[in-house]
Formats: C-alpha cells, structure tokens, sequence
C-alpha cells in the first residue's frame, strides 16, 4: 500500500492535508451546530498534516520521486482533465440553478482523478482514498436527504475525513 518513493508520500500528505482542510471548510457553509467543533477540528488537524508532510518533503528531498520527465507530463494530463471536467460540470451545474450540488461534482470528479495518479506515481494507498472520496460524492445526497442536512456538510464531512485519513497515513509511512 506504501509508495516506493518516501518524498512522494510525504507530497502526498501536504497536498491531502491542505485539501482535506478545505473540504472541511467547505462543510461549514450550513453545517449542524454539533458538527461546527468537529468540522474545525478536522480542518486545524487537516492543516497540521499538511505542515508536518511540507516538512517531510524537504527532509526528504534529495529521496527519490515517481516524478521524471514522462510521468510529470502524464500527471499534468491527468490534473487538467480534472480540471476541465470541475470546472465545466460547476458552470453547468450553475447554470441550472444546481448551485447546491457543486461539491458534490468536484468530489466525483477528484475521487475519480485520484486512481490514474495511483497508477502513475505507484502509490496504491491512493486507491483507497480515490475510492473512499468518490463514495462519499455518491453517498452525499441521498445521505444529506435522508437526514434533513445541506448536502455541502455531508459532502464536506465525508470528502474531507478521507483526504485527512490518507493525509494521516501518507505521514506515517513517510516517516
């Protein structure tokens, strides 16, 4: 489950922590009072992880990378065609007056995106996290429903505790 490469996986950790944080973020737009400490606190843990990786990446800098001059262009690839399709399900979603389920579309979109970067830079917990971010895109909106919650918190809570929790092990098997 661990990559080869242990910079990578410190990278990793900055990149999930930082974006863990803002899926936490993202949660508290209309979140349930009892939720507001926990959602802070993932995003305060979230950013922690993501000091900690930072760190880990220029201890570990002269380690080596998945990244060469190949794989670099493929990522890029891959990071904008998750882009474009964002962006473009976002100003759709917008248009049709479906503000409310942006998140949701992005977490689809980012979860999906995340299996081809396993691939690439042959880290396969990121498989995991891809799978447990796209799951939680899915589960959104029937969940929020289901319990009278905006689906931004529910999306939010979900995404961002498993960017947090591959943040956490992305920590743990750089060290």
């Amino acid at each position: 489950m661990a990559t080869v490469f242990l910079r990578d996986a410190a990278a990793t950790a900055a990149i999930f922590g930082f974006f863990g944080s803002a899926w936490f973020g993202w949660a508290q737009e209309h979140p349930p009072k009892s939720w507001r400490r926990w959602l802070l606190a993932g995003s305060v843990v979230s950013l922690v992880t993501m000091v900690a990786g930072g760190l880990l990446v220029w201890r570990r800098w002269g380690d080596g990378t998945a990244f060469d001059e190949d794989t670099s262009i493929t990522f890029g690839v891959v990071v904008g065609i998750e882009l474009v399709l964002a962006g473009v399900g976002a100003a759709v979603l917008g248009a049709r007056g479906r503000r409310d389920i942006v998140p949701v579309w992005i977490a689809l979109v980012v979860g999906v995106h995340l299996f081809p970067v396993a691939v690439i830079i042959g880290y396969p917990a990121i498989h995991g996290v891809g799978a447990l971010v796209t799951i939680a895109a899915l589960a959104a909106i029937p969940l929020a429903r289901s319990r009278s919650l905006p689906v931004s918190a529910m999306n939010g809570l979900c995404v961002g505790t498993a960017l947090l929790a591959g943040a956490l092990f992305s920590v743990v098997t750089a060290l």
